[in-house]
Formats: structure tokens, C-alpha cells, sequence
């Protein structure tokens, strides 16, 4: 990546693509990390970068790059694909880790198990510029999407052209909120939501008190 790349990066900010690290904090929240990248549209971490885009540098880059090997193969499952390169910006070391959207999803933290379990499985995705837990149904597409059952072809129509311009205004969508929206009944706007993101053009959360939404893929 060339400088003017990374400037930029660090210019715009953490965003769904970009996540700012001022150090290597744990493996499993690291591991958090990269496996909602891989499991969205992929991004990169930048270490050595404040959230206030500071740039802190990092004090030993080669300790760095080996803990977040270890976390990329033993602590994600499947491990997690990545590339890392060293950059030097105002005369400090950073690390930038750029993790590709992964053909393996769901990715999950390491549970030592054969199978995933998608009632305790802890899978992350990128919902705007946070990594967030994903909900069962989620898991179920992502599992889907890799054995090849994803909606590949699916048109747009004006209940979806309405999802779209909701959420040009708003970080996300619940079933009632399409329901009171376009009029229709809470069962179409349940359907017209999940099949929006079995063809890859949102993505399903779940809250803490179970409640559903949907933010943009």
C-alpha cells in the first residue's frame, strides 16, 4: 500500500472497512476484529493509530505482527487470511493488516469444536464502523452463502427501493419500521428484509434484548 493510501485511510477514519488499534490489546478481541471483517466486505486494522486519529506508533512492530499471527490462526475458526505491511508516518512504526472478505464464512472465535454451534458460536460482522455479534439467522445465511444457496438472482422492487431510502437517512431497519413504512404486513416485511440479506444487500443483528434490525451490507 502506498503512503498516500494509508494517509487516506487514516484521513477518513474508522468506517465499515477501517478499524483503528492503538495497540494489540487481547487475542480475543483482536480476533473479534478480524473475523467481522472477514465475515462483511473485508477491511483493515490500522495499529499504532488512536481513535482520534492520532498516530502513536508502536513500540516493538515484530511483537505486534507475531500476536496478531497467533490470533489469525489459532484463535479464529476457520483461521483468518490476511496480509500485514509495516509504514512509517510522522517518523512512527505502524502496522496495517488488511483482512479480505472470506469465501469460509462464518468465521467464529476458536471453540475447539468440529462443527459450528450457531446457539453459542460467538461470529462478529461489521455493522458501520463497530464489529457486533451476529444474530442466529445471520450465522444460517452466512452458512448458506458458503455452501452456495445465496439468492443470486433478485429483483429490486418498491418495497426494497423504499429499505434503501430509509436507510440513506438511517444506520438501520427493524421488520415493524418497513411494516409502518410501505404498509404491508409485518409477515412480507419479515420476508422482504430476509431475503435482502440472503441476496447480500444487508446484513441481520440481533440487540440485547433480542430484538432484530438490519444495517447495510
Amino acid at each position: 500500500m502506498k503512503l498516500i493510501e494509508v494517509l487516506d485511510l487514516v484521513e477518513m477514519g474508522e468506517n465499515y472497512h477501517c478499524e483503528f488499534k492503538r495497540k494489540f490489546s487481547s487475542h480475543k478481541k483482536i480476533a473479534k476484529e478480524m473475523i467481522a471483517f472477514a465475515n462483511s466486505g473485508g477491511g483493515y486494522i490500522l495499529f499504532g493509530i488512536d481513535d482520534d486519529k492520532k498516530v502513536v506508533g508502536l513500540e516493538s512492530e515484530k511483537s505486534e505482527a507475531n500476536l496478531i499471527q497467533e490470533t489469525a490462526n489459532n484463535f479464529c475458526e476457520p483461521s483468518i487470511a490476511y496480509n500485514i505491511e509495516y509504514k512509517e508516518l510522522k517518523g512512527k512504526e505502524i502496522i496495517i493488516v488488511e483482512i479480505p472478505e472470506s469465501d469460509r464464512k462464518p468465521h467464529r472465535i476458536q471453540d475447539y469444536k468440529k462443527a459450528i454451534n450457531i446457539n453459542d458460536a460467538l461470529v462478529s460482522v461489521r455493522v458501520n464502523d463497530k464489529s457486533v455479534l451476529a444474530s442466529k439467522e445471520m450465522i444460517k445465511i452466512m452458512i448458506n452463502e458458503s455452501n452456495g444457496n445465496s439468492l443470486k438472482h433478485y429483483s429490486i422492487g418498491p418495497n426494497e427501493k423504499k429499505v434503501f431510502e430509509y436507510l440513506e437517512q438511517n444506520e438501520s431497519i427493524t421488520v415493524s419500521e418497513l411494516k409502518k413504512l410501505v404498509n404491508i404486513s409485518e409477515r412480507r416485511a419479515s420476508r422482504t428484509l430476509i431475503k435482502m440479506v440472503r441476496a447480500n444487500l444487508l446484513i441481520l443483528h440481533k440487540k440485547e434484548n433480542s430484538e432484530e434490525y438490519f444495517s447495510p451490507k
